[in-house]
């Protein structure tokens, strides 16, 4: 069995800090700034609280991996609603962003899945940087998907009084058609995720809780 003390503390968290300063920076250019606001802030939150928890103290696999397996699992089933009901496009067209759903279907049914996989062995072995990835879940799914029910009230960018889906350029790249689901507009208090966003909070939401209590005993 790899020893924790193999990957040096500091190490993992100079890299850590590193991934939560330009993964955001990378997505504002080639997302925008909203999104990169919650996943940014979500990192940032994960960083403080794997850094007190899980970087000085890997917690027993038996403990997290359960929790994230189940957590990883609720979030793509989220994630397909998100694809079916086009939740790519409609941000596009909610904050004008060139969010295709290309490189939403790259970034969350392809590379996600990878992560999360190579994130899971690296529970069983107590790998730090691991545990770093599992907060992030945690926080973003567990916490992040409240910010669903608020996006049928946000008034579109782009013709938020038109009913009907938008093809249109935004920052030099076309995205086709963007639904639009302002509530005062469609008359439906919906958005794309929202039905099923409560499905990872459960099992991420108890984790956060889990791991906290955990460390408080530990001290």
């Amino acid at each position: 069995m790899i020893h924790p003390l193999f990957f040096n503390q500091k190490f993992s968290l100079a890299v850590v800090i590193i991934i939560t300063i330009t993964a955001p920076i990378v997505g504002y250019f080639s997302i925008g700034l909203p999104p990169v606001i919650i996943v940014g802030g979500s990192a940032l939150i994960a960083l403080i609280c794997w850094q007190k928890t899980y970087l000085k103290n890997p917690v027993n696999p038996s403990v997290i991996l359960p929790l994230f397996v189940l957590t990883v699992a609720a979030l793509q089933i989220h994630i397909v609603e998100e694809y079916q009901m086009g939740f790519a496009p409609a941000m596009s067209r909610l904050f004008r962003i060139p969010w295709s759903e290309k490189s939403f279907l790259m970034v969350f049914a392809l590379v996600g899945p990878t992560v999360y996989t190579l994130t899971s062995l690296g529970l069983y072995y107590r790998i730090p940087i691991a545990g770093f990835v599992a907060w992030f879940i945690f926080i973003g799914p567990g916490v992040a998907e409240f910010t669903h029910f608020i996006f049928p009230l946000i008034s579109p960018e782009l013709l938020p009084h038109d009913p009907h889906s938008l093809t249109d350029s935004i920052a030099g790249s076309v995205i086709e058609n963007m639904p639009n689901y302002y509530y005062k507009t469609t008359g439906t208090y919906y958005f794309p995720g929202m039905w099923t966003a409560v499905l990872p909070m459960i099992p991420g939401c108890f984790a956060i809780v889990k791991l906290l209590t955990l460390q408080k005993n530990n001290h």
